[in-house]
């Protein structure tokens, strides 16, 4: 049978293995938690960036339908007065042929 001193000695030296494979199991969880979390930083700011030009795209396309908006307006208004300047110059002929 081993001597008490040996199996003292033996567990020890089996504590330390245990310890220092533990040290280097969370070690490596570490690395793994801060490789993770660092591309869902990139993700995440990905996104972001993403996010902002499909809001400036939208305001960009909400700047250019307006100005078509404004355009078709004073296309029509630029109609209407036309058509009522010819009405008033046929009126006024009208008027001055009777």
């Amino acid at each position: 049978m081993n001597k008490p001193e040996e199996t003292s000695a033996e567990e020890n030296t089996r504590k330390e293995k245990f310890k220092a494979e533990e040290a280097k199991l969370l070690a490596k969880e570490q690395v793994r938690t801060q490789a993770f979390l660092a591309r869902e930083q990139e993700i995440a700011k990905a996104q972001k960036i993403k996010e902002t030009q499909r809001a400036k795209n939208l305001a960009d396309e909400e700047i250019r339908e307006q100005a078509k908006e404004k355009a078709r307006k004073e296309a029509y208004q630029a109609r209407e007065k036309i058509i009522a300047d010819e009405q008033e110059a046929r009126r006024l002929k009208n008027k001055n042929n009777k």
